[in-house]
């Protein structure tokens, strides 16, 4: 089992950035992939990006050009960068490796338009 702790929410403007961070609890060198995931008010939560051990990576279409989820070389964290925010990705971020089931408790993005 592996602890995640996301921080780097918050409120910005429309067009506005910001950088989540995903810390485990121990080296995860080695994981299948680590994923971020988002809940808005209402809805499903829905994945937002993955990287694979391999650094391998993929995108929800609507993040596309604009999100970037990235390691650091520690193998701690996972960062996800955001850019161009637009209201509509406020939601709660969390991160996750679902191969040990574990999840973040989350952090809140609020976009203001």
């Amino acid at each position: 089992q592996v602890q995640l702790v996301e921080s780097g929410g918050g409120l910005v403007q429309s067009g506005g950035s910001l950088r989540l961070s995903c810390t485990a609890s121990r080296n995860i060198l080695g994981v299948l992939y680590v994923a971020w995931y988002r809940q808005a008010p209402g809805k499903q939560r829905e994945l937002v990006a993955t990287i694979s051990g391999g650094g391998s990576t993929n995108y929800q279409d609507s993040v596309k050009g604009r999100f970037t989820i990235s390691t650091d070389g520690s193998s701690y964290t996972v960062y996800l960068q955001m850019n161009s925010l637009k209201p509509e990705d406020t939601a709660v971020y969390y991160c996750a490796i679902p191969q040990f089931g574990s999840w973040g408790q989350g952090t809140q993005v609020t976009v203001s338009s």
